[in-house]
């Protein structure tokens, strides 16, 4: 099987490309391709459409690193597998309140690839899964801004917040080709503070975690 194994930046998935490295970029007998398609989900769903049509995958699998909305149940270095994502910042702002392209009307919240305005992956690795499975956001900006958390908050009752996920779902899931979209926490969403962030432990934990479902498929 032909797997592409994709991040926005090396540095996320580094410790899994120098095995890779080691051993030809073949994995547990599967042809492994990377992709780095640049941080925002612009650039991912450019690099994801291309790479897609150029390598016809079996799988694609995104790694990297993400925020908390929970910090108590989703602490650092806990990794989650994500099962729906959205275009989190998708929409419009009037007086401090957000409103989705969905509910303001301008698009059909089950117009495929969308189901009640989310990004699925029905993948069935995700049905028995050890591993946390998430609702996430994929966003443009990443802020310390309050008002924003509260408005992802209030509009998708997300549990993790990403630049890139939701660009996954939505070219695996037009182009049918099937995804899994694996994650660390680095930080709680809105913390500012680098020095709170766990980003060397997430990275860790993502590799290991990323190494075993490679193992596994």
């Amino acid at each position: 099987m032909k797997i592409l194994l994709t991040a926005a930046t090396t540095f996320e998935i580094e410790p899994t490309l120098q095995l890779l490295e080691k051993k030809g970029f073949v994995w547990n007998q599967h042809e492994v391709d990377i992709l780095i398609t640049g941080i925002g989900p612009v650039p991912a769903t450019y690099a994801l459409t291309m790479a897609i049509a150029e390598k016809k995958p079996a799988l694609v699998v995104q790694a990297g690193i993400a925020g908390s909305f929970d910090y108590t149940a989703l602490p650092g270095g806990q990794t989650v597998l994500v099962k729906c994502d959205a275009f989190g910042d998708s929409g419009m702002e009037e007086k401090g309140v957000f409103t989705t392209v969905f509910d303001a009307g301008f698009a059909g919240k089950n117009h495929f690839p969308f189901t009640d305005g989310w990004l699925i992956n029905r993948h069935p690795l995700l049905i028995n899964a050890v591993l946390p499975v998430v609702r996430s956001v994929t966003i443009n900006k990443v802020s310390d801004s309050a008002v924003q958390r509260k408005q992802l908050t209030d509009a998708f009752a997300p549990q993790t917040e990403t630049m890139e996920g939701a660009a996954l779902h939505y070219v695996c899931l037009q182009q049918q080709v099937p995804f899994l979209q694996i994650r660390s926490i680095s930080n709680e969403v809105g913390e500012r503070d680098k020095s709170k962030w766990q980003v060397k432990t997430a990275i860790e934990n993502l590799n290991i975690e990323l190494q075993k479902l490679l193992s596994n498929n």
